[in-house]
């Protein structure tokens, strides 16, 4: 039997398909590691594209500038709109008189004008005060209110959402997290809260509350917290349930991790997202909510600088919007621009961390 010597074909096989028809090294430049900048290595690189594009995606830059300017007019409120004097109270607009019936924008200032800031002879060209918006039925004037009134709507707006928030992540994030008894406890209480009417049920509580804390933002602002919790902690219980079960979490589980820092170290962070695209459009409700409760009047005192204190004064004049249109058109305005530059917000962040919504 003679012994066969291997084939040198298969050997020359292996060479040519090592051979790889490569352009010139000058077609390929060395290949560098993007260098990553301050913020991005501070924030993280998730969070750092949800930052850049917030301020990059049209519709967040429409609305930061809305509230943008809400957010100057507050601060800027002493010099804007000065109070009477230092010792009063700044939330409560000066009146030109008593008259019920309205004065037009214009319209010159005679009784306890407050004092004349700098720019206002430069920019009106006038050395005495005008009403700028006209007056209210009680000659309330609507520019100072306009102004103040940003303060009450950024504090409001800011404050119950903040508050809602952690409430209803807390609740939501526990009863998701752990299920069973507790799950079945929270969420009974949740739905119980969640069968009355919002609106009615806050002012019904606002009501009652007036009697212990007075007339003022408080009772209104309680009786909003008390009942707007529960779509937040629906939404996070959500995420909880699908974010708890990721590999990330269970390998925190193998090692040891405790309930507490799962909860709060890993899950929340990552089922957030949702709760903050909500919460930015809810903030401009909670303003209108307000509004509506001082307009039918279980909110602030009459007088206060509040949006829905202005359009309540022109109830007696409904029939003649045509002549006394200011009365509604600039605090409902502020009302409109105020929701819509936090609802463009909103907006702009669930394209931002909606995959299914980002482009390329």
């Amino acid at each position: 039997m003679t012994e066969q010597t291997p084939s040198p074909r298969p050997k020359k096989i292996m060479q040519e398909a090592n051979k790889v028809d490569s352009p010139p090294a000058a077609d390929f430049p060395d290949f560098q590691l993007r260098q990553l900048g301050r913020l991005e290595r501070w924030l993280g690189q998730e969070r750092y594209q949800l930052v850049r594009g917030i301020f990059t995606n049209p519709l967040s830059v429409v609305g930061l500038i809305l509230v943008l300017f809400f957010v100057l007019a507050a601060a800027f409120a002493p010099a804007l709109a000065p109070p009477l004097d230092a010792a009063s109270d700044p939330y409560l607009i000066p009146r030109d008189g008593f008259s019920p019936e309205p004065k037009p924008p214009g319209a010159l200032w005679k009784r306890d004008t407050p004092p004349l800031p700098d720019w206002y002879e430069v920019v009106t060209g006038k050395d005495h005060w005008v009403h700028l918006m006209g007056t209210a039925s009680g000659q309330f004037d609507i520019y100072y209110g306009i102004v103040w009134g940003s303060r009450t709507a950024l504090f409001v707006g800011v404050f119950i959402t903040a508050i809602t928030v952690f409430i209803g992540v807390v609740i939501g994030a526990v009863s998701g997290f752990y299920g069973g008894l507790i799950d079945d406890g929270f969420m009974r209480i949740t739905e119980i809260f969640m069968a009355f009417p919002f609106l009615l049920a806050a002012m019904t509580l606002s009501a009652i509350l007036v009697p212990i804390f007075g007339r003022g933002i408080w009772p209104a602002t309680i009786a909003l917290i008390v009942f707007g919790w529960m779509t937040y902690a629906r939404v996070i219980r959500a995420e909880i349930f699908s974010t708890k079960e990721r590999d990330f979490v269970l390998a925190a589980r193998v090692i040891g991790a405790r309930d507490s820092r799962l909860l709060f170290k890993h899950i929340i962070p990552n089922a957030i997202y949702p709760i903050l695209i909500l919460a930015s459009m809810r903030v401009g409700d909670y303003v209108l909510s307000f509004a509506t409760l001082s307009f039918l009047g279980v909110g602030t005192d009459i007088g206060y600088a509040d949006w829905g204190q202005i359009i309540s004064f022109a109830r007696d004049w409904i029939m003649s919007l045509d002549k006394h249109w200011y009365i509604v058109f600039f605090p409902g305005m502020a009302l409109l621009l105020f929701g819509l530059g936090w609802n463009l917000i909103g907006d702009a962040l669930r394209d931002i961390m909606d995959p299914r919504l980002r482009k390329g």
